[in-house]
């Protein structure tokens, strides 16, 4: 496995060794002690996966109570992946990184706890796998607003067949969610 340091120097991009032949093609994702060694000893608690269609947009999401320490992969289609340093104290805050991930490509993103972190659906669907460090907690969870001025992430456009721009498809909540200066920081 390849491991990659981004802008942000905690948020890693892992590329997996993916082995082809005429069968088919097989990778090891992970394995407990390469991931102990560049979480400086977390564990994998919880593991989920969220099926979206072309241009749906989920985030900016984090837990402030039980922060979520997450290995996000996609295992079918592409995204554009997204992390945004919420902790107050460090150079990189307010800052973000983004990466495509997509089945193609086999790579990971590791975003340690203290981010908030969405995504963008950039093929006909996804499939986005998340290994989490905590459990879900909905009563510690809090929404930044995806396209905040503040944040200025640079979120690529998503075109119809008709070559038209798609608007982002976000719920209810993520329309609702606070502004980066109102939210709550690590």
């Amino acid at each position: 496995m390849q491991i990659t340091e981004t802008d942000i120097p905690d948020v890693l991009i892992i590329d997996p060794v993916v082995h082809r032949d005429s069968r088919g093609e097989f990778a090891e994702i992970i394995r407990a002690s390469d991931f102990s060694s560049f979480t400086g000893g977390k564990n994998l608690v919880q593991i989920n996966q969220s099926v979206s269609s072309k241009g749906v947009l989920r985030g900016l999401h984090c837990q402030m109570r039980h922060p979520q320490g997450k290995l996000v992969r996609v295992v079918h289609g592409e995204v554009f992946d997204v992390a945004v340093d919420l902790r107050r104290d460090s150079p990189t805050f307010g800052r973000s990184v983004s990466v495509v991930l997509s089945a193609d490509n086999h790579r990971m993103l590791w975003i340690p706890e203290g981010f908030a972190h969405g995504f963008l659906v950039l093929s006909e669907s996804a499939c986005f796998i998340y290994g989490c460090t905590d459990y879900y907690d909905a009563a510690s969870e809090q929404t930044i607003l995806w396209n905040d001025p503040d944040l200025a992430i640079c979120w690529p456009s998503v075109k119809n067949a008709d070559g038209s721009v798609q608007a982002p498809v976000v719920s209810a909540k993520d329309a609702a969610a606070k502004a980066f200066r109102d939210a709550l920081y690590f």
